[in-house]
């Protein structure tokens, strides 16, 4: 089996590194490939809607050809699920986005969830999501810690700081806002999770491993997305995508 795992920046081994560092190795399962691809170029900090268009084009772009180069499933690296639909479109093997399966997950866990966010700039994104996916009325609250985010360093050097404020911000959502499960507002913020296990009596959900997970058992079991629900394009267009400016020089 082999899973695409596209990664939203440009960047170089590095910078791969410490987002494949999201999936260790007891969760990789013995036999099954995961190749984390970057995307060509992309958006800045993904911190609005003419942002997330620039983003969904890139991440489109990378998965096209995914079907062709043999693997069995693609997953993105970010939470805003961006180019979920287009990619469902376009491939008929499985397609999944954080976003999407951590929302439905949490909505088995427990009755309502709030989502724990670095940045307040993000905050529409969350609520476009789940008015996408009927999830909305799940959603105890948004809790944003308002920390720039950094896309290839992560959370690096500000652990202390931030891990101390996701602290308080889940608290806060559980014991004033009533969520019984936490949800993390970014692939980046992977390096919190274990932290906030400990330190919370509530699942908190890590959605990068959650989603490959989850698409790993949909291959075994044969399932895959509806093309009734994502109906394949009467013309293929995918030299207009392999256009798109690439980046002049990778992250480092």
């Amino acid at each position: 089996m082999r899973i695409k795992y596209i990664v939203p920046f440009p960047f170089d081994e590095v910078g791969l590194a410490n987002r494949a560092a999201q999936l260790p190795a007891e969760l990789r399962t013995p036999g099954v490939e995961y190749a984390f691809v970057p995307v060509k170029n992309s958006c800045h900090n993904a911190d609005s809607a003419y942002e997330l268009l620039i983003l969904d084009a890139y991440v489109t772009e990378a998965g096209l050809s995914s079907e062709q180069e043999g693997f069995d499933a693609v997953v993105m690296d970010t939470v805003s699920d961006s180019g979920l639909a287009a990619l469902r479109s376009r491939l008929s093997i499985p397609v999944l986005g954080p976003g999407l399966v951590q929302q439905h997950v949490a909505a088995m866990l427990g009755k309502r969830f709030s989502i724990l966010t670095m940045w307040d700039r993000w905050i529409s994104m969350y609520e476009k999501t789940m008015a996408e996916y009927g999830t909305r009325s799940f959603c105890a609250s948004i809790r944003s810690i308002d920390v720039r985010p950094d896309q290839e360093q992560l959370l690096a050097g500000k652990e202390d700081l931030v891990f101390e404020a996701l602290e308080r911000a889940g608290r806060t959502a559980i014991e004033q806002d009533g969520a019984d499960v936490l949800l993390i507002g970014s692939t980046t913020m992977h390096q919190a999770v274990e932290h906030l296990r400990r330190s919370l009596e509530v699942p908190v959900i890590n959605p990068g491993p959650l989603a490959i997970k989850m698409a790993e058992m949909f291959v075994l079991l044969g399932l895959s997305h509806s093309k009734h629900a994502y109906k394949s394009p009467e013309v293929i267009q995918d030299e207009k995508f392999h256009s798109l400016m690439a980046a002049r020089l990778s992250a480092s």
